[in-house]
């Protein structure tokens, strides 16, 4: 407990952190807290250590929280890790069996003694002990937190801020016994969708109040989430476009799941012949509608939810896609790599490019720089034509026109 963290060390963090949760406590009726702490009294050397370390400091009581803080600040890492006699021992501290008894031990390392936790655990399940133990483990690796899957539940803390939100979430757990996760369904109904921004807003109105990035967690399901039941909820799921449920009812003392239908694939432009990275964007809208729903680079893939898009490649000419999202699915739109149209000239031009259709038509493409002598334009391969006479000469008489021809990847140069 003596690693730090920043500017402190784990054993000074968590001592800030508990007593502010102490002092968040103070106020919820019929509660009974305790103080049982381990590896605080005899110092570890290289030839002893003392199993036996582990102590009642402030037996449960009513309103004797501020007892517990300034024992609290008193306590100081120095000793050994024996968690299983101290669970064992903390089982024994409660006053009654017929309490709702919850234990929070807090670790940032194994058990260092003969004892093995889960041996002590079913011990105290086999006699009865009405004990719910979560345990937090401090700087852990996660593979360690698993040997303590057999106590209870168990969360990991890498920073002083995490452990903040752990703690305030196992205490919500333990007093509320409330939890909600979200499923974020695939078009097979299989809660998998994840890693997207969740907005909670009180039902009805604008003000938000819980803010989530959905995560699947070590168990490959949706994490369970603490959400205060006093309240209806809508929700927003920001995939593109978003997803929204209203008057959502969180259910006292019971595991809540929210379903939200938000089946998703990929969607990717691509260039199939390009020797350079372009750049070019592409705009996506919902198949009929005219809102922009996201801009993307050519080569990038983005998310959408499972459905039917136009996209508007910004190439000239432009390039329009009609296609289908389908679930955990790329779609792939493929496209030829520009050309460079470069031009220069004696005098200013005026004039415009067009492009040549298939059957024979010329479609405009762009305007040429009002007066301009040089520029230069990244178009699609196809057949052109440049139309332009000189900006000072007063007559449709001195129209000119010059065809040519875009490759991929090349540069037509015009002298005009």
């Amino acid at each position: 407990m003596n690693a730090r963290w920043g500017d402190q060390t784990r054993i000074e963090a968590a001592k800030e952190l508990l007593a502010k949760t102490v002092d968040d406590l103070n106020s919820v009726p019929n509660l009974e807290i305790g103080l049982r702490v381990y590896g605080h009294q005899s110092p570890i050397t290289a030839t002893f250590q003392d199993c036996n370390d582990t102590k009642l400091e402030v037996p449960f009581a009513q309103d004797n929280f501020h007892q517990v803080k300034a024992r609290i600040k008193s306590i100081y890492a120095k000793g050994t890790t024996p968690i299983a006699r101290s669970l064992e021992a903390a089982a024994g501290d409660f006053p009654d069996n017929k309490s709702r008894n919850i234990i929070i031990l807090i670790t940032d390392g194994l058990e260092a003694c003969d004892n093995d936790p889960c041996v002590i655990a079913k011990k105290l399940h086999d006699k009865g002990v009405n004990v719910t133990p979560f345990v937090i483990g401090l700087g852990m690796d996660l593979s360690y937190l698993e040997k303590f899957k057999c106590i209870g539940s168990y969360s990991d803390a890498e920073t002083k801020d995490a452990f903040a939100k752990v703690l305030q979430n196992v205490v919500s757990k333990a007093l509320l016994n409330t939890t909600t996760q979200i499923n974020l369904n695939d078009i097979n109904a299989s809660p998998s969708e994840t890693d997207v921004t969740m907005f909670l807003y009180k039902a009805g109105t604008n003000e938000l109040a819980y803010t989530f990035t959905h995560t699947i967690n070590k168990y490959n399901n949706p994490d369970t989430l603490i959400i205060d039941p006093a309240f209806k909820y809508d929700l927003v799921v920001n995939t593109t476009p978003k997803v929204e449920k209203k008057d959502i009812i969180i259910v006292k003392n019971t595991h809540n799941t929210i379903v939200v239908d938000c089946p998703q694939g990929y969607l990717k432009a691509r260039f199939t012949n390009a020797s350079k990275p372009y750049q070019i964007d592409l705009r996506v809208t919902q198949n009929g509608e005219t809102k922009t729903l996201n801009a993307q680079k050519v080569g990038a893939s983005d998310k959408y939810i499972v459905g039917t898009y136009d996209v508007e490649i910004l190439t000239l000419p432009r390039i329009y896609v009609t296609l289908n999202i389908n679930q955990s699915t790329t779609s792939y739109i493929d496209i030829k790599a520009p050309g460079v149209l470069s031009y220069s000239a004696g005098r200013g031009i005026v004039g415009q490019v067009f492009t040549k259709n298939s059957n024979g038509t010329w479609e405009w493409v762009c305007n040429l720089k009002d007066n301009s002598r040089r520029g230069t334009w990244s178009l699609q391969p196809g057949q052109y034509k440049i139309v332009y006479r000189q900006k000072n000469l007063k007559s449709s008489a001195y129209t000119l026109e010059r065809e040519f021809r875009i490759n991929s990847n090349k540069i037509a140069s015009l002298k005009l």
